[in-house]
């Protein structure tokens, strides 16, 4: 309640980019996502976080932010906790991050207390294979 710390933010912008999306802490959203520039998850969502194809994407899940599908993006940065694969030319693993599947990286960056249940499988060229989106809908 009053005085009450929250744990600390990592600095929005590293590459000059602006958020594009965030999902709060109280959000929940259900559904496949893509974007471009930064997308940061505090809250809840059910289904894949896709950086659109060509882009610059950095996708940045919080300590609290919980992520169940599939992330593909050129950065992504794990702190919180995550039920798929992750596709990325750079990850990077916080202390509090839980995944729960495999991760395709070319770097990879995790530090102590990070965990991963899943195969690390390291790709020397980046191929970031984005679904196709699906006509009908």
């Amino acid at each position: 309640m009053f005085g009450e710390k929250k744990a600390a933010r990592p600095a929005a912008s590293g590459n000059g980019s602006t958020i594009e999306g965030l999902v709060g802490e109280r959000m929940q959203i259900t559904g496949d996502i893509r974007f471009a520039g930064i997308f940061v998850i505090e809250g809840r969502v059910k289904g894949s976080v896709l950086s659109e194809e060509g882009s610059d994407g950095v996708l940045k899940l919080y300590e609290r932010g919980h992520l169940e599908g599939q992330a593909v993006a050129p950065s992504v940065e794990v702190d919180g906790e995550m039920h798929g694969d992750v596709t990325a030319e750079r990850l990077k693993l916080g202390p509090t991050a839980r995944v729960r599947g495999n991760i395709y990286y070319r770097v990879l960056e995790m530090a102590a207390g990070a965990q991963v249940n899943g195969q690390m499988i390291h790709q020397d060229e980046p191929r970031l294979q984005l679904p196709k989106p699906d006509p009908s809908t």
